[in-house]
């Protein structure tokens, strides 16, 4: 992306009744100190929520922070939401958060671009957005 264009426009969302919001407050940071456009959505929103914020804000990342167990439902529910709206091809979705192996393909399979575990670097995390962040 260079200079003249607009920075990265990303949200970084909280779904469901996950009350623990540290990682999603350090990636946000992070990608708020990489230059990019940072909106937090805060604790506790349902899918839809997520949806209509994504949408009305126009970001081009969508980071779906999670660790209640619940992502093989609430994950989906916000890919079909996004879908709807004609939005989930012009957005990069990753999911940060503890989602065994074994569910990895079925998010992928829903859209989901990538999916960061505990341990992740940041700087992978930020050099994933800038090298797959969809073209506006």
């Amino acid at each position: 992306m260079s200079s003249e264009q607009q920075s990265i426009r990303c949200l970084v969302a909280k779904v469901g009744l996950d009350g623990h919001d540290r990682g999603a407050h350090v990636i946000a940071r992070a990608f708020r100190d990489a230059g990019f456009e940072v909106i937090y959505s805060g604790l506790h929103n349902a899918p839809d929520e997520i949806v209509q914020a994504a949408v009305q804000e126009d970001v081009d990342v969508l980071g779906i922070s999670i660790l209640s167990g619940a992502h093989d439902t609430l994950v989906p529910t916000i890919m079909d939401g996004l879908a709807e709206y004609g939005a989930a091809e012009d957005t990069l979705v990753l999911v940060g958060g503890v989602v065994p192996e074994e569910d990895r393909a079925e998010l992928k399979a829903a859209g989901v671009s990538e999916i960061f575990g505990p341990g992740t670097s940041i700087d992978e995390t930020i050099e994933f957005v800038r090298q797959n962040v969809p073209e506006r």
